[in-house]
């Protein structure tokens, strides 16, 4: 766990500080601004929600580590305003419902967080406590929950709106650009049985339409707790619903495990069309010979810079996260940008908020804020809290790695009905 210190010689020398500081910022006088929780003369409390751990194995535990690797250089740069960030770590959900309630309660009523920052489950059940308590809250805008509330902050804008806002037309846009087009071209969306899987086929249903597509299939369908053995029913369906043949695309609004499952009964069947979905962007699963061939050849949705870039930004994230794993190399993945970029957009807002920080001031400095050229793009608020900031780029697993099939860009969002 990170907490602040009082030099930073650099990155790495920090990291093994650590541990021998953790009593410091515990014992930090009031400053006049302490009536604002987490909040002390030289440091501010944030905390985080991750699943770690999960009933079918998936974990999204890099998220601490990409959310340390930004604040570990935020503190070397002098912190927010002179005040270190004091990371006490992210709380595991165990994409429990019960559970991300509980964490929730624990870091603000426990360790009195000033904001949670990251929070990444497919579940949020403590947001409606967090919105209550003016926690800021920042994590990977994928859940309904970051649409809407006034404390409640995606990285890269509300990727799941309600009615007046807009969808980020990245996934549609890339997959017709390498169909030729999507005249003519059908997709099918498919997604787990849970208040995430729904939403996300609503939404996706919208966009492809939008774009052109005929969308043959689009179903909630996958149970949320387990993964099944047999996935004949599901491509059975799938195969016969563009008018009795097969669709042109397959996207899959699901988590790794599913999709492995999915994609291979897929091709077993002898489907050749294109396979894509939103999570499978990790070096590290080509280290198993049967997960690397399940997924080669799927097209991967980033709603960020790939790490294939040759972006300085990314750059900078590669060595924050070597300095954050105590310098060594380690593999990439998707989770450390959600981590890293929650981390980011926290910092950047609390920046703004000046010297008095307080729950107040930093909303105030939320409503006005903007950035450019991030590692998912321009961002501002509080047009993320309605709209989704439309970046992204898609990525080919090949022959063992991955590639870029669609660089990095931005879309017009359209409106979500």
């Amino acid at each position: 766990m990170l907490r602040p210190i009082r030099t930073l010689a650099a990155a790495a020398a920090a990291l093994a500080l650590v541990s021998a500081c953790n009593s410091a910022s515990g014992s930090s006088s009031p400053s006049k601004d302490g009536d604002s929780r987490g909040v002390s003369a030289d440091s501010v409390k944030v905390g985080g929600i991750v699943s770690m751990t999960s009933a079918s194995g998936y974990s999204k535990k890099d998220t601490d580590l990409g959310a340390k690797a930004r604040y570990l250089r935020a503190n070397a740069e002098g912190g927010v305003n002179g005040r270190k960030i004091d990371y006490i770590g992210a709380e595991d959900d165990g994409q429990d419902p019960a559970k991300n309630l509980a964490a929730a309660r624990k870091l603000v009523q426990q360790d009195k967080v000033f904001a949670v920052s990251p929070m990444s489950s497919v579940t949020f059940s403590g947001a409606d406590f967090l919105e209550q308590e003016k926690v800021p809250t920042f994590g990977w805008g994928t859940l309904p929950s970051f649409c809407g509330p006034k404390y409640i902050y995606g990285f890269n804008g509300c990727l799941v709106p309600t009615p007046g806002g807009t969808i980020n037309q990245t996934w549609p846009e890339g997959i017709g650009q390498l169909l030729g087009g999507a005249r003519g071209k059908s997709v099918a969306i498919i997604a787990n049985d849970s208040d995430a899987g729904k939403f996300g086929v609503r939404t996706f249903q919208q966009g492809f339409t939008s774009a052109g597509f005929k969308v043959s299939y689009a179903k909630a369908a996958v149970p949320g707790t387990a993964v099944p053995s047999d996935w004949s029913a599901y491509v059975k369906e799938i195969l016969d619903s563009n008018d009795g043949k097969a669709p042109d695309a397959v996207v899959s609004v699901m988590q790794t495990p599913n999709n492995i499952g999915l994609f291979t009964a897929l091709k077993r069947s002898g489907y050749q069309g294109l396979l894509s979905d939103p999570t499978d962007y990790d070096p590290g699963l080509l280290a198993k010979d049967a997960t690397k061939q399940a997924l080669d050849g799927v097209r991967v949705l980033l709603q960020f810079q790939p790490f294939e870039s040759t972006d300085p930004k990314m750059a900078q994230f590669k060595a924050d996260i070597k300095a954050a794993a105590g310098g060594q190399e380690v593999p990439l993945n998707m989770h450390m940008l959600t981590g890293y970029m929650s981390a980011d957009l926290f910092v950047s807002i609390a920046r703004k908020a000046g010297k008095n920080l307080t729950v107040e001031s930093f909303q105030a400095a939320a409503q006005g804020f903007s950035d450019t050229g991030t590692l998912v793009g321009d961002r501002a608020e509080p047009k993320g809290q309605k709209d989704s900031f439309g970046c992204g780029a898609l990525v080919q697993l090949k022959n063992g790695a991955y590639e870029v099939s669609v660089p990095f860009q931005c879309h017009e969002p359209i409106p979500f009905k």
